[in-house]
């Protein structure tokens, strides 16, 4: 167990080296294929297949990028050559990841608010997909904000679903990227944003330590800290630096003393 968890932290630890990105390539089907006919690409398996290979053998792609997060269609795919679309990531320098939430659907009894499934069998998965290549995963939470938005249920819902995720991944030797993301959509002030984001990241940190995660071996991605696309009062430069800059460290007060500079 002890060795797992060291690997996991090694992959945590090369998926950041170097000033290098992580490759988003994990768009579903659905998503694919609406993109494809906006473009009037043919909406087959082929066409997204080609697509993929497309990006995944890109010269020196490996020089500014360390990792892949794929679509379960995607890590079953080959290349033109007869290689897998994990093999071409590694021979790039690249190391493979998979998306393994199944979505975002509504939380019952909570008009407005989506809760993260995909927990049911995600033990096997990750077995498969480790095996498959895969050594990271991608789990995305969303938390809406409005008037009576986000309620503690929600909050929590979704940090517990992070947190037993996070712990299946490491489990089976996976680094788990924990994303809970604040959404953009509404009206809401960046200090609302601010106040939201600390307290589902609060939350959610709290849920990894309950469900005995190694955050060494995670890797955390955040929303950024910004009005709702509807505000009517968009925030100074120095205000959103700040705020960001307190969602990460709680330093609310330095981020309430640059909005009114």
């Amino acid at each position: 167990m002890l060795s797992s968890l060291q690997s996991v932290i090694d992959t945590a630890n090369a998926l950041v080296a170097d000033d290098k990105g992580i490759l988003a390539m994990d768009e579903s089907n659905p998503t694919c294929n609406k993109r494809f006919a906006a473009l009037g690409i043919p909406q087959t398996e082929e066409a997204r297949r080609a697509y993929r290979e497309l990006i995944v053998t890109t010269p020196q792609l490996g020089e500014c990028i360390s990792g892949a997060i794929l679509y379960d269609e995607t890590i079953r795919q080959q290349t033109s050559s007869g290689i897998s679309m994990l093999e071409a990531l590694a021979r790039a320098g690249i190391i493979p990841g998979i998306k393994v939430d199944a979505g975002a659907n509504d939380l019952a009894a909570h008009p407005g608010e989506k809760i993260t499934e995909g927990l049911d069998g995600l033990r096997d998965r990750l077995v498969d997909y480790f095996r498959m290549g895969a050594r990271f995963s991608k789990w995305r939470a969303v938390i809406a904000i409005g008037d009576e938005l986000p309620t503690r249920s929600c909050i929590e819902a979704n940090a517990h679903a992070l947190a037993r995720y996070a712990a299946l991944c490491q489990e089976v030797g996976l680094v788990p990227i924990v994303e809970p993301e604040v959404l953009m959509t509404g009206g809401h002030s960046m200090n609302r944003c601010l106040k939201v984001t600390r307290e589902v990241l609060r939350t959610v940190f709290i849920e990894l330590n309950c469900q005995r995660v190694l955050l060494e071996g995670i890797l955390l991605k955040p929303n950024m800290v910004l009005p709702g696309l509807a505000c009517a009062t968009p925030p100074s430069v120095l205000h959103r630096s700040k705020c960001n800059y307190a969602a990460r460290n709680g330093d609310y007060s330095s981020a309430m003393k640059a909005e009114r500079e």
